[in-house]
């Protein structure tokens, strides 16, 4: 692959492996480590993963399964969600590109409207205190069209648009992306603030409430912040604030619309027992 304008990444193109962050984690342990920036493409992976306890679905040579080896300058441990932020950032920036509807479902999911088009791990080695190598693999749906595993709601970009996409195209726009993030939280100022702002504005269900569910049930509730450290800050029509890590809190599927009046009409021509007279 020779699309990259300089400073190129260092590119490792397999026609398939069980896993590109496996095989970079493999490379890290050897006695020749790959350098900062190194691009693991897979035309298909045989053991894909996505978030503990999921896999990746991908037909070989349909979509873009990668890895990018990340050495951050000065991040923290417990503030290492900057680097899913800019991640996830980088893919919404480049599917901007081709459609409207993209957004980030958290922690770093992508979504087109109600349904997912893109999933990363992110894997971080420590060191000390402070982050010393991220390994960030992403799995894009581009061209499949066929979805055969139980993932309820995958989507790809050629489902959105009717159109065909070059794979080299697409990871070249989000390299470019991700570079220019990451050049952005190394060394401005005022960067922190602003990608967090920016991850807040790209947020899937940013705003008005919506339905969740936690351990003790299903409720309702808005987007009110997502901490440094990752927790999503949740709030109750009544005020109440809840903060949830990863996995403790679901996103339920909105009520479709007729449900919704055919629950409110029912409720009208039920008896309002507070209000007869006795």
């Amino acid at each position: 692959m020779s699309f990259f304008n300089d400073p190129a990444p260092h590119i490792i193109h397999l026609h398939e492996t069980a896993s590109t962050n496996r095989y970079l984690q493999e490379r890290l342990a050897s006695d020749a480590p790959p350098p900062d920036g190194t691009l693991v493409v897979s035309d298909f992976q045989t053991s894909g993963r996505g978030q503990p306890g999921n896999t990746w679905e991908s037909e070989a040579g349909r979509n873009l399964t990668f890895s990018l080896l990340y050495a951050p300058t000065d991040i923290p441990a417990n503030h290492s969600f900057r680097i899913s932020q800019i991640a996830a950032l980088s893919v919404k920036y480049t599917l901007d590109r081709y459609t409207a509807g993209i957004t980030v479902k958290w922690p770093n999911d992508v979504y087109w409207n109600d349904r997912k088009i893109c999933g990363m791990l992110i894997e971080n080695l420590l060191e000390g205190r402070f982050v010393n190598r991220s390994i960030i693999g992403i799995g894009l749906n581009l061209n499949q069209t066929t979805f055969r595993s139980d993932a309820p709601n995958p989507i790809s970009l050629t489902q959105i648009t009717g159109q065909h996409y070059d794979p080299s195209d697409v990871l070249r726009r989000w390299y470019e992306a991700f570079l220019r993030l990451r050049l952005w939280l190394e060394y401005a100022a005022d960067s922190e603030d602003d990608i967090h702002s920016r991850y807040l504005r790209a947020l899937y269900r940013r705003d008005g409430f919506h339905p969740y569910a936690d351990a003790d049930g299903p409720f309702s509730a808005s987007i009110e912040d997502v901490e440094p450290t990752g927790h999503l800050r949740l709030r109750r029509p009544d005020g109440r604030v809840s903060r949830y890590a990863f996995k403790e809190v679901r996103f339920l599927p909105e009520t479709p619309p007729t449900q919704r009046i055919e629950a409110t009409n029912a409720h009208a021509r039920a008896p309002h027992q507070g209000l007869q007279e006795g």
